[in-house]
């Protein structure tokens, strides 16, 4: 692989970062452009959903500089779009401008894209490049394909333990496992994530916010999985901030009210509690891409039961809490034999001092 390209592509991918809680439902996308003498002319990405995507503010950012791009090359780190949406199709501004050259790290899985843009381009004589650090491509956007190829949300679940895997003392005492700086990268996550998940346990024993407290970071929707409706209306979760609020229940729990912002979504029963397939279904249906859980043991186990988790953002305190009735992370489902065990495929362990965060895909 030629290496410049794979320079030229790592730069969009920092910058697709730089929109991650702007853009959802859209993909996180970056863009550079080239003249035709291979220098670089413009920088843009996508940031917020529905406004210029990274290739026009890649392009408007050399024409603003007053730099001629006719005969250049641009890097992006999803296909162009062929279509119609909130803007214009970008591969058609490709062409318009004169650009030679398209790189594109991976193909966009949309079915109203999914090679469209490249089978455009060409046609109209461009070169075009793809497969440039795919993989890491597709890492970056791992929401959008989930939702694209499944119609369902992305779900990660979020957890604190120390080093024998508890989340606090038999007593209930948790504040705090982790350390600042663990706690930072949490707001981070809060602030990529559309929605945070938990369950009534939770609110009745820690009485969380679920806000985000990233400086410039968004709240994310708040998602309480409540069968009979016992949390406290005035609960913090709760609080009418301006946050959607969605309340899974069963139709036998009696309604209550929790405010404007707060609506209840009514669930099949399963196993004598909420169905969680039906509820993800109905969550993305209501826009949500992406949802971060952080519950206690039993949601979490019944989520990783049923297959329902693509990722898990494990932090590990350097504590030893060596009590056996100390509560765990996951419960509700055992393992007979090891070969039975859950299996997880390590992506990266990451410090924050003292604390690690152990990335980890199902």
């Amino acid at each position: 692989m030629n290496h410049s390209y794979e320079k030229y592509m790592k730069k969009c991918l920092s910058l697709a970062r730089r929109g991650e809680g702007q853009v959802s439902p859209n993909p996180l996308v970056g863009a550079v452009v080239l003249d035709k003498n291979g220098n670089i002319a413009g920088l843009g990405w996508h940031k917020k959903c529905g406004e210029a995507h990274a290739e026009v503010n890649a392009i408007a950012d050399a024409k603003n500089k007053g730099i001629n791009i006719k005969g250049g090359t641009i890097f992006v780190n999803l296909e162009p779009c062929s279509h119609y949406g909130k803007t214009p199709p970008c591969a058609d501004l490709i062409i318009k401008e004169g650009l030679k050259k398209v790189v594109a790290g991976t193909i966009d899985p949309n079915p109203r894209v999914d090679g469209g843009g490249i089978k455009k381009l060409k046609k109209a004589g461009i070169n075009v490049v793809t497969g440039v650090l795919e993989q890491e491509c597709k890492k970056i956007n791992e929401v959008f394909f989930k939702n694209q190829t499944e119609n369902l949300p992305f779900v990660a679940i979020k957890t604190a333990t120390t080093m024998d895997g508890k989340t606090a003392t038999k007593t209930g005492s948790s504040k705090w496992i982790t350390s600042q700086n663990a706690r930072a990268q949490v707001q981070k996550l809060r602030n990529k994530y559309d929605a945070i998940l938990t369950g009534s346990g939770t609110v009745l024993a820690d009485n969380p916010s679920l806000m985000c407290r990233k400086r410039g970071g968004r709240n994310p929707v708040r998602i309480i999985v409540d069968s009979n409706l016992k949390t406290p209306v005035d609960s913090m979760v709760y609080q009418n901030d301006g946050t959607k609020i969605y309340i899974a229940a069963l139709k036998t729990a009696k309604i209550k009210d929790y405010g404007a912002n707060a609506e209840i979504i009514f669930c099949p029963e399963k196993s004598g509690k909420i169905d969680l397939p039906f509820l993800l279904k109905e969550l993305y249906k209501k826009g949500i891409c992406s949802i971060l859980v952080e519950a206690g043991g039993i949601l979490n186990g019944v989520f990783l039961k049923q297959k329902l988790v693509d990722k898990i953002y494990h932090f590990i305190a350097p504590k030893i809490l060596g009590d056996n009735e100390a509560k765990s992370f996951v419960e509700g489902f055992s393992a007979i034999n090891i070969d039975d065990s859950t299996q997880l495929k390590i992506e990266s362990v990451k410090k924050f001092n003292p604390d690690i965060l152990i990335e980890a895909y199902l």
